[in-house]
This record gives structure tokens, sequence and C-alpha cells, in this order.
């Protein structure tokens, strides 16, 4: 159980690491075109369109492994149940008085951390979707107001 905490850590660490990593690469790519957006009537719109499309990728990798770690742990916590039964299958049938029960109950902590740690996640999955259709709505609604105001013509972020 120890290796998936562990393997878990590492994971996040890695995730954080590869966000951060092509966040900056994005923003060398799209430093010089943002620049050059600012000076236009509708500079802000286009430099929040600009960061939508920067974070995007992000959140969908980052909504991608929580999802994988979501799997993971219900698959830890299924093996923690099936572990917990047998112990308590073993201690029955065994005839040595070898005292199972607080292995047991460290199994049943851990799996109710498990579960803990679960329910975090998903909640923190459902913000995160909710932040990104909210932002994706409030995009497209700024979009089609400056389109039909004519004063927006369409072109990507990152180039000027």
């Amino acid at each position: 159980m120890e290796r998936h905490y562990v393997y878990l850590r590492h994971a996040s660490r890695e995730i954080c690491r590869k966000l951060v990593d092509d966040a900056a690469e994005r923003e060398r790519e799209g430093k010089m075109a943002a620049l050059a957006v600012v000076e236009t009537p509708s500079g802000k719109d286009v430099i929040a369109e600009g960061l939508l499309e920067l974070l995007k990728p992000a959140v969908q990798q980052l909504d991608l492994h929580v999802h994988s770690v979501r799997e993971s742990q219900v698959e830890l916590r299924e093996h923690i149940d099936n572990l917990a039964t047998e112990l308590c299958r073993i201690n029955e049938h065994q005839k040595v008085a070898l005292d199972l029960e607080p292995y047991v109950k460290k199994l049943l902590n851990a799996r109710r951390r498990v579960v803990l740690v679960n329910n975090i996640l998903q909640n923190a999955q459902e913000r995160l979707r909710r932040l990104n259709h909210n932002v994706a709505k409030e995009t497209a609604r700024r979009k089609t107001m400056l389109e039909t105001s004519g004063a927006f013509t369409p072109r990507s972020p990152s180039k000027p």
C-alpha cells in the first residue's frame, strides 16, 4: 500500500513539473504575440482567450491524470477490502492464536483514507470541470459580443 502512496506522490510531482514546463514554453512562444495584441481595443478579451488556450491543455491533462488516480484508488480500495476479508477468514480458521485484528484495523483505516482522498479528488475535479465550462462559456459570449459589434477580427493569439 505504501507503494501506491509513493507512486501517487511521484505522479503528482511529475504532473506539476510537466504543467509548469508546458506553461513556461507556451508563455515563451506567445509572449510577443500577446504584447502586440494588448494595444488593440479588444486586447483584454484576446489575452483572456489566449490564457484559456494556454491553460486548456494543462487542465485537460490534469483532468486525465486525476481520473486515472481515482481509478487506481478504487482498485486499491478493492484490494484492501479483499485483503481484510482474507485476513479475517485466516484468523477464524487458524488454530494458532495469532491476533490479526490490529492489522485488519490498519487496513480498514488505510481504506478509509483512500476513500477520503478519492472524495477530495472527485470534488476538485468537479470544481475544475465547472470552472473550465464557465470560462469557455464566458469566452464564447464575449467573442460573440465582439463579433456582432464588428470590433473583433478572429486570429490566433500565438500569431501577431
